[in-house]
């Protein structure tokens, strides 16, 4: 069957392909805003961001289109949109294992994001030693005409997680997906080596926090936001009247 150029629309198509890839870049945009909003509060209200780095894309089209060809599936948008679940990604680098849960709960909790799914790959790393968290989530996003309601990837690493997946990811290509197997024993120690890397940066941050509550350190950063002695003790005094 041929198809005649003359009765395709071609100007409503290309609308359309703009609103689908807009839809991904706006998700983004929303959550990246969710993120920074959870950094400056750490910053300033607990004087410790445990947010390190936020690295966000959408897929190019011809991705898009070699995911289609490679799971076989119907070449129109509803179908792109519900089973490509990363065309937008995120991934957050933290400091220390115990900040990937903590970052997770909180966006979690957020009423506007639905958890589609969770891969715990810290919990249970991939067999050549890859660790992080995934999650899938929704995300509704308000157009001029419709709600799109948008998926996207976040992962969530350690700055040791993340460097050995780059260092790997690297290697993976240059090989063209076939790594020798000398080298493949060599980034499963390095992953293992990572890992204990993590664990002994993870006690001394435990040590480290022991030793400010024992010397009675306040964890709020008064230098960001500094405010008058006249100004806080009647705020200190209306507080003590509503407790009468």
């Amino acid at each position: 069957m041929q198809i005649n150029p003359t009765n395709i629309d071609f100007k409503q198509i290309r609308t359309e392909l703009m609103r689908f890839m807009m839809a991904y870049e706006f998700a983004l945009e929303e959550i990246n805003t969710k993120i920074n909003i959870l950094k400056q509060e750490f910053e300033y209200v607990h004087d410790y961001n445990p947010i390190e780095h936020v690295k966000s894309r959408v897929k190019s089209p011809e991705s898009i289109i070699n995911k289609v060809k490679k799971k076989k599936l119907t070449l129109n948008i509803p179908s792109i949109q519900e089973n490509i679940r990363d065309i937008a990604g995120i991934r957050i680098t933290c400091s220390f294992v115990n900040d990937i849960y903590k970052i997770a709960q909180m966006l979690e909790k957020q009423k506007d994001i639905t958890v589609i799914e969770k891969k715990d790959y810290i919990q249970n790393p991939k067999p050549n030693g890859y660790k992080s968290l995934h999650l899938i989530i929704q995300i509704p996003i308000f157009m001029s005409d419709r709600v799109e309601n948008i998926y996207t990837e976040i992962q969530i690493r350690t700055i040791a997680m993340d460097f050995w997946a780059s260092l790997e990811h690297k290697i993976y290509y240059k090989y063209n997906k076939e790594i020798p197997a000398h080298l493949r024993k060599e980034l499963k120690d390095a992953a293992v080596s990572a890992n204990q890397l993590d664990e002994k940066m993870e006690r001394i941050h435990r040590e480290i926090n022991v030793l400010k509550e024992a010397d009675g350190q306040t964890l709020t950063n008064e230098e960001a936001f500094p405010f008058p002695a006249d100004l806080i003790l009647p705020l200190l005094n209306d507080s003590d009247h509503g407790k009468e």
